[in-house]
């Protein structure tokens, strides 16, 4: 009996060999002609409806196959055995497949945790794994994953900004969470699926982009981000530079330098090395005050 809100539970259904049922059938088809041989009529009707019993009884399960069992709109169980298998014949038998599947979303266009319209995709790679709640909980389970996989993509979008705002943002994002992004995927997807007798094997992220009409402002936003980034190093690189050239200069006795002379060196020293053109030297065929 199930409880409710559980869902249905599963049974493990136990059936005989098909191939000793054959066996039955072909006592069954030698006795056939015997008894109207030997005009033994309630030997041969005996034995023609054996044969039909036994032959409207057996079933083929393949690898990764199972098939549910009910009687007369009662669910008794659910076979897992492979090969030649026979049971009653007054069971309804559904077979139900347990190989791999794979769902490819469409690309959604939703808003990230930011509000920004972003589009996003996902490959899912699912099972059956619990037959009694796919086929009895549900109508049509293979319907039920495409609904509740795009559901929970918007679900995951809605909770996360697509990148950072800036460098030093440590806030989980969909662009630069890796692993974490796709394994809170799966945990939803799993909850989801749960309910209706499936498992998730796999799932990634297919596509994520910017949708097209803020694209083009965002690609300018991150080129901005990427020059400002590469300046600041150059900054911080000719600075270093300049400081090691007057260090040098001083402790080795080359040239005494009043603050005047120091800051003039810095200033060409740091227009010479952060200048995006090539500089071009100049003589000075005088003194530094001339």
């Amino acid at each position: 009996m199930n409880t409710p809100g559980t869902g249905t539970q599963e049974i493990d259904f136990k059936s005989s060999s098909g191939y000793l049922a054959l066996v039955f059938i072909f006592v069954a088809l030698i006795a056939i002609p015997g008894g109207i041989l030997m005009r033994l009529p309630v030997i041969t009707v005996l034995a023609v409806l054996s044969m039909i019993f036994l032959i409207k009884g057996i079933y083929m399960l393949q690898p990764n196959q199972s098939a549910l069992m009910m009687l007369f709109g009662d669910y008794r169980g659910t076979d897992y055995s492979t090969g030649l298998r026979w049971a009653n014949p007054f069971l309804n038998k559904t077979k139900v497949s347990l190989r791999l599947r794979n769902f490819n979303s469409e690309k959604l266009k939703v808003n990230d945790k930011r509000g920004n319209p972003i589009e996003i995709a996902a490959a899912v790679v699912w099972r059956v794994s619990d037959t009694a709640r796919a086929m009895l909980d549900i109508d049509h389970y293979e319907q039920y994953v495409p609904i509740q996989a795009e559901s929970a993509l918007r679900h995951l979008a809605n909770q996360y900004a697509y990148d950072h705002v800036d460098e030093n943002d440590s806030e989980l994002t969909l662009r630069a969470g890796g692993d974490e992004i796709i394994g809170k995927l799966k945990s939803e997807l799993q909850e989801r699926f749960e309910k209706a007798g499936l498992r998730v094997e796999d799932a990634r992220l297919t596509h994520l982009a910017y949708a097209p009409e803020i694209a083009g402002a965002m690609l300018r936003r991150q080129q901005a981000e990427a020059v400002i980034g590469a300046r600041k190093q150059i900054v911080l690189g000719a600075v270093s530079m300049v400081e090691m050239a007057l260090q040098g200069l001083t402790e080795r006795g080359v040239v005494e330098l009043d603050a005047e002379r120091r800051a003039a060196m810095v200033s060409n020293l740091l227009v010479v090395l952060c200048a995006e053109t090539e500089a071009q030297p100049v003589i000075n065929a005088g003194t530094l005050y001339g």
